[in-house]
């Protein structure tokens, strides 16, 4: 597919400066670019590149000023990096979309989808599975009994949920994640031996919720393990049984949330940030990398 910059720009709402009859077939990095793709700028540690990219277009923020000529034609908008996220995802969606069940896969007879649903190769559909419109389930998923799916949610290949979990409406569930395995319950007893407190909890993944790959999601003793609404979890991490987590939180990689920790809503975690069990973060809280909250 092919675009002018002028095309691209009214899109994003952007002003342009230079050749708005630029022709665009492709994305690139600024540092990377090549000739007919369009790149961004929003970290001024990349700004050298600017003034040497090959890239035919470029967005960049309303207020920058360039200190040396800029070959390429320049799109100016609000915040660069919203934009570049706008047009990616306005991409991705003009792609070929999967519909359709592969064979071999096991759907049970009492599970229920909606229209133009994805069920891969090799996938495992539970019993009393609910799935809504425009689910995709990848190849070597498992999907357990009483499992309910939202419309537009996307599950990758060897995802693995357990039964009686929730994901809401457009959640994005990427590979090896598995959601609703238990919780690290176990009493001592008398002999010093460790006794398994069973796990009858679940998982709720509320609306527009992101997981990363081979993050584990415990279901909780009793009640709910809950993510918010618009948060976002990145790869390898590890989520407690009972923990809350708010609306439109971010975690990086490699952290863990030890078991009934309560997480507000707007917080942004560093990669391996560890939270002990049991304590309460407020909203918006900011941690850097590494960060030991006991």
């Amino acid at each position: 597919m092919e675009f002018t910059v002028k095309q691209i720009a009214y899109v994003l709402g952007g002003k342009v400066e230079g050749d708005s009859s630029t022709t665009i077939n492709d994305f690139s990095k600024i540092e990377e670019g090549r000739p007919n793709t369009i790149t961004f700028l929003s970290n001024p540690k990349y700004e050298q590149y600017a003034y040497t990219t090959k890239a035919s277009a470029i967005i960049v923020n309303k207020d920058f000023k360039p200190s040396q000529p800029i070959k390429a034609t320049l799109i100016r908008v609000a915040d660069s990096y919203q934009a570049i996220a706008k047009l990616l995802d306005a991409y991705q969606k003009m792609q070929p979309k999967k519909e359709g069940i592969e064979e071999p896969s096991y759907i049970s007879k009492s599970a229920k989808y909606g229209k133009n649903v994805y069920i891969g190769a090799f996938a495992y559909i539970g019993e009393n599975v609910t799935m809504g419109k425009n689910v995709k389930i990848y190849p070597q998923a498992y999907v357990g009994d009483n499992v309910t799916i939202g419309d537009n949610s996307t599950i990758y290949a060897g995802v693995k949920i357990y039964k009686n979990c929730k994901i809401g409406e457009n959640c994005t569930v990427h590979a090896g994640t598995i959601i609703g395995s238990d919780g690290f319950g176990f009493a001592p007893n008398e002999k010093g031996e460790f006794e398994k407190i069973p796990q009858i909890g679940n998982v709720v993944l509320e609306d527009n919720v992101e997981i990363g790959a081979n993050t584990c999601v415990d279901r909780a003793t009793m009640g709910s393990t809950i993510i918010g609404r618009g948060t976002k979890l990145d790869n390898l991490i590890q989520v407690g049984h009972n923990v809350q987590i708010g609306q439109n939180t971010v975690i990086a990689a490699q952290s863990g949330v030890a078991g009934s920790a309560k997480i507000g809503s707007y917080c942004m975690f560093g990669g391996q940030t560890g939270v002990a069990g049991h304590i309460s973060i407020a909203d918006k809280t900011k941690t850097g990398a590494q960060t030991g909250i006991p």
